[in-house]
């Protein structure tokens, strides 16, 4: 649709050639390849029809863009110097957060429905497309619950109110609010991601424990409470740090919030803890093993919003090409532009796939199931996360100079697609917990070879390139290797998840285009793809 109050006559020229306004999008019913492996990950098909349809709208996007072209704003101290410790947001902002949580993006897979897990991994996927930085607190909020589980009295009390589809902003008790978000607040600058090298200290006082420390990185410092580390006296320690006190606001500072690349819309900021009241989660010195039940639900979210960056970056530059001539054809109808966006969209619908599959298994709950969840959930970051960048940038070169202005999302998406992969452990992390976790769960080895053999003999591409990591990696390899090991290992569990779902058409240009015939190393230096087939699972972008 064109929209009816801008004019195309200029006194020096006429607009032409230029793709109409949008309107509203559908971004499930738009979408089969989505349709295909949410049904297939046992996701609630109802659900998501109906959330794909809203975040899709036009006013969504645009909140989307506000939000993120006004970002938050620290607010220290009121007008006669006493501490405010706020953070204001773009009422867009809010409203983007009302419509995540009020559709159940941290309550589902709590409620008990069947695919609660899956159906928030797709929710994941289509808000990534509109405005990741919201993402942000509602994955915190909906990963939480699981280490509030080492506390029976903080368990009761916390998540009626961050599984409530009520959204509240508003700063005040956790008794007087329908409904809460909880953040994080690990990192310290001397650890980073070593935070056994934290030294933010917790002293006892009465049934709970007053902190003293900095965080280096504190996440969404709006949230109602915080999962964070401290060392007390049996050693390193999970506390939940509520934000407010019956009597006023808890002892906790915001130095400043960080300058970021993207996720310019989500408030991310160093703290201080100033005697702040803490409640203990769990076990004194059992820090990292309680806090890391969270971080293994938030690993799932950061392995499926790549694929919604993936998407919507795509999406762009497909509209683009076929709403655009140059030299007489549309752009989607040049062959090397149609090899580039086919080449990129195997790895779109790859990672998105695997995510679903990976999502799957946080719904089961057998020893094998958790097993693999721990292990695919790494596998599946990793590597949808190294791609991501690299395809939002060929999406942005394939509208050439449009693609580099703000008047388009793909500057947004270009800033956003390193985050995920920096996020709850970066590359070299993520491989070493992967050999870390195949070292220790025998259990995950076994259910990720049963991954492999289930598609066994239906493909000989696919059958030699497995033979080939097996001769390379007898067995997992030393840490130098691990990143060649887990990306071997990540294509391969993708080619294996595309064959049992995705049409043959897509799954066997995946695996000669990764697996199994030469090919260049960038996009669209491939051959022999059927890009028909492919860009079909774009789906309509008329």
């Amino acid at each position: 649709m064109t929209d009816s109050r801008a004019s195309s006559a200029f006194a020096t020229h006429e607009v032409t050639n230029q793709p109409a306004t949008r309107g509203d999008l559908d971004l499930w019913g738009d979408d089969p390849a989505l349709q295909t492996h949410a049904e297939t990950a046992g996701a609630d098909l109802e659900h998501l029809a109906a959330y794909g349809a809203r975040v899709g709208m036009e006013a969504m996007r645009a909140a989307g863009r506000d939000a993120n072209r006004q970002p938050p704003e620290l607010l220290l101290f009121d007008a006669g110097g006493r501490r405010l410790d706020e953070v204001r947001f773009h009422p867009a902002y809010h409203d983007l957060m009302q419509v995540g949580i009020g559709a159940g993006y941290a309550a589902l897979p709590w409620e008990g429905a069947k695919g609660g897990h899956s159906t928030h991994a797709a929710m994941v996927y289509l808000t990534s497309q509109i405005e990741p930085g919201v993402c942000c607190p509602m994955t915190m909020t909906y990963a939480a619950i699981p280490a509030l589980r080492a506390d029976k009295a903080l368990l009761a009390a916390w998540v009626p109110k961050l599984t409530s589809r009520s959204y509240n902003p508003a700063a005040r008790v956790l008794a007087r609010k329908a409904g809460a978000t909880l953040g994080m607040a690990m990192t310290e600058k001397q650890g980073g991601s070593d935070v056994r090298a934290n030294a933010t200290r917790a002293v006892p006082e009465g049934d709970h424990y007053r902190l003293t420390g900095h965080k280096w990185f504190c996440s969404a410092p709006m949230s109602d409470g915080f999962l964070t580390l401290a060392q007390a006296g049996g050693g390193l320690t999970c506390f939940l740090v509520p934000r407010w006190l019956e009597g006023g606001r808890n002892g906790i500072h915001i130095q400043r919030l960080k300058d970021k690349l993207g996720n310019r819309a989500n408030a991310s900021a160093e703290i201080e803890y100033h005697g702040a009241l803490a409640h203990r989660l769990g076990e004194e010195g059992a820090g990292v093993r309680t806090i890391l039940e969270m971080v293994h639900h938030t690993r799932l979210d950061t392995a499926m919003a790549p694929a919604g960056l993936m998407r919507a970056a795509l999406d762009h530059a497909t509209y683009w090409a076929r709403h655009r001539s140059a030299f007489q054809k549309q752009l989607i109808d040049q062959p090397l532009m149609r090899s580039v966006l086919a080449d990129l969209a195997l790895d779109w619908e790859g990672t998105l796939a695997l995510g679903l599959h990976v999502a799957r298994a946080f719904d089961g709950s057998s020893p094998r199931d958790r097993a693999f969840a721990r292990l695919g959930v790494a596998l599946a970051k990793f590597l949808g996360n190294k791609l991501c960048p690299g395809l939002v940038y060929e999406a942005m070169e394939a509208m050439g100079g449009m693609g580099y202005v703000e008047d388009t999302a793909l500057p947004l998406l270009y800033r956003e697609a390193p985050l995920n992969s920096i996020w709850e452990g970066s590359g070299n992390v993520i491989c070493l917990d992967i050999l870390r976790t195949l070292a220790k769960e025998p259990l995950a080895g076994e259910a990720l070879s049963e991954e492999l053999a289930q598609v066994a003999g239906q493909d000989a591409r696919f059958d030699a390139a497995l033979r080939a990591h097996m001769q390379t990696f007898p067995k997992p390899p030393e840490e130098a290797q691990a990143r060649w090991y887990a990306e071997s290992l990540a294509t391969l569990l993708t080619a294996s998840v595309l064959l049992r779902h995705a049409p043959d058409a897509i799954a066997g240009a995946y695996i000669s285009t990764r697996l199994s015939e030469p090919r260049g190393r960038v996009a669209g230096a491939i051959g022999g793809v059927d890009t028909d087939a492919v860009l079909a699972r774009l789906g309509a972008f008329s």
